[in-house]
């Protein structure tokens, strides 16, 4: 009886949480408020960036920013565009470059971004780092978070628990996330996603860094070049991605459809 409870329990969780990724369609389960995951990555990231130390490269400083707004730009007209207009104002863009040599970006919940000098190493272009923080702001536009902290609460709590809690839940919400975005030493920043989410970022990203005017051909020479730079190893940041041969290839497939669709006319 307690699991045929527990079973109708998690049916209407999943049915009340149920969502649609914006481009690609796909349903997610979404049990937090989109409030409650902007609260708490926020005081995550304040913790971080108060030990961070910023870069003092004006000019790839300058970049980061200026790609940044231009994709954060894009992707504000895309939500306009398409009766998503009222998620705009959950986003409130922040861009940093920070000193470290990790070949490392992210982007938290509500736009804050964060890209390390030794990823600028391998950046000759604003094509090459419109690769990058498409994807990462796509993270954020998919509601990745929110999505991986649903699915840490079901295994953490299960279905019954859960249910119990769910009416005094920012406390768990923090526990959670704490454990979701990882952030446990002076640059150690990682939001560790599923293969699922890391491909349709990196379909999403593609997409954004088209619109605003970017070249997303671009993408399959500047993970080629990341694949040879780190000697095949799947960058930190990416870590929980399908092989570099398996992204590159994927981008091949996905790059003809996105330029007739999302390319500038």
């Amino acid at each position: 009886m307690k699991k045929k409870c527990s079973l109708y329990l998690l049916s209407l969780l999943m049915l009340a949480g149920c969502s649609s990724v914006p481009l690609t369609g796909r349903k997610q389960l979404l049990l937090v408020s989109n409030q409650e995951v902007l609260s708490s990555s926020l005081t995550q990231y304040n913790d971080y960036i108060k030990t961070a130390q910023k870069s003092t490269n004006a000019a790839q400083t300058a970049m980061v920013v200026r790609v940044g707004k231009n994709i954060a730009a894009a992707t504000e007209q895309y939500l306009r565009n398409n009766g998503l207009a009222s998620e705009i104002q959950e986003f409130s863009w922040e861009f940093n470059l920070v000193k470290s040599d990790e070949v490392n970006a992210f982007c938290m919940p509500g736009g804050k971004i964060v890209v390390y000098e030794g990823l600028m190493k391998l950046v000759s272009s604003d094509d090459e780092l419109a690769v990058v923080l498409g994807h990462e702001v796509a993270h954020a536009v998919a509601k990745h978070s929110n999505e991986r902290i649903s699915q840490q609460m079901l295994t953490q709590y299960g279905a019954q628990l859960l249910g119990q809690s769910l009416s005094g839940k920012s406390q768990m919400i923090q526990s959670v996330a704490s454990t979701v975005y990882g952030i446990g030493s002076q640059y150690g920043v990682t939001l560790p996603f599923s293969r699922k989410h890391e491909s349709e970022a990196d379909y999403m990203g593609l997409v954004l860094m088209t619109m605003a005017g970017y070249n997303p051909d671009k993408a399959v020479t500047f993970w080629q070049k990341m694949s040879a730079s780190s000697g095949g190893k799947v960058p930190e940041f990416m870590s929980t991605h399908p092989s570099d041969a398996r992204r590159i290839s994927d981008i091949q497939k996905d790059l003809p459809a996105i330029k007739a669709k999302f390319g500038k006319k």
